[in-house]
Parts: structure tokens; sequence; C-alpha cells
């Protein structure tokens, strides 16, 4: 049995959380999502949502962790928020922003502007003698993580002496180049 999908997701207060055809809806101080929930029986009460399966076929089995996964992330998202931050490591590199619209300079002849969905906030931080930082924050778990991916993927660090687009607090393997 999953042990995840066994484990009940409590509602804090000022979230809402409905379940209607297939869809539950979650809504917060920071926004509202919804997930559409297959096979898996969704059950409300007294501010506790529970997750059962009716048979212990594999597939139903996967997604009962799946689902409690997801909600549980909505229901975090809409109450504190999500936020990826990312280091821009390289000579002349830098980012800036206005409104939604990124501005990336990392190294090739043209800029890259990135616009971003109106749910996602993005914030540059540059310091004089620090690396610019890219700030990525919205209530959606899986918007954040797809649009830091996508950012990252303009110029992924280099293993030799990690030029690049890394995530804050990620470990590189770096390699020793030449031996001469």
């Amino acid at each position: 049995m999953s042990r995840i999908g066994k484990s009940p997701v409590t509602i804090p207060e000022g979230v809402t959380v409905d379940h209607k055809d297939g869809i539950v809806t979650v809504k917060g101080k920071l926004g509202e999502l919804k997930q559409e929930v297959k096979d898996i029986d969704v059950k409300i009460e007294d501010n506790i949502i529970t997750f059962e399966r009716s048979s212990e076929k594999s597939d139903q089995k996967a997604k009962h962790g799946l689902y409690r996964a997801l909600i549980n992330n909505m229901i975090e998202g809409v109450t504190n928020g999500y936020t990826k931050e990312l280091e821009l490591v390289g000579v002349g590199y830098r980012a800036s922003n206005q409104g939604n619209k990124l501005d990336l300079a990392v190294g090739y002849s043209h800029n890259i502007v990135l616009d971003l969905a109106p749910e996602v906030k993005v914030e540059t931080i540059s310091e004089k003698g620090k690396n610019p930082i890219v700030k990525v924050t919205s209530h959606d778990k899986q918007l954040v993580g797809q649009v830091a991916a996508k950012i990252r993927s303009f110029r992924a660090p280099e293993p030799y002496k990690g030029k690049g687009i890394k995530f804050v607090g990620e470990q590189l393997r770096r390699k020793a180049g030449k031996s001469a």
C-alpha cells in the first residue's frame, strides 16, 4: 500500500477545497489551482482530505500517492507559494526584468528575452562583486519548476569552469581538464 497516499492532508485556515466531477479545486490567498483526479476516491471531511483506491492494480497504486502529493503541493502553493533561485556564473552574464519580461545576457551575440506567464513573478538581484540571481515565484509548483528549467536550459553550467546558469545551492561535478 502507498505510504504517501495513506497519510491525510489537512486544510489550513483560509483555504477552500472543492471536489466536483473528478476535478479538485483549491482556492487560497495567493490564487486558485485545479487538478483532475482519476481512479482515486477523494473524501473531504472536517478540514481533512483522504485518498482511497478501489482496487490493487498497479496504475491505481501509483496514482494513489501521486494525487495526494499533487493536492498537498496545491494547498502549500496557495498558502505560502514556491520560489526557485538561479545564479548566473560567468564574466559579463547579466539579468534584468521589466514586469514579467526577463532579459538575459549569457554570452551569446544577442540578449535572450523571455515572456513569462502572468502567474509567475520574476525578480533579479544584481550586487557588485556577486553573481546575478534570478528569483522565480508563483503559487504553482509545476509552473515554477518548468520556468526555472527553461531559464537554466539557455546556458547550462559546464563542468570545467562552472560557467552557466545554475540553481542556487546546486553542486556541480567538476572535471580536471587537460593534464600536461
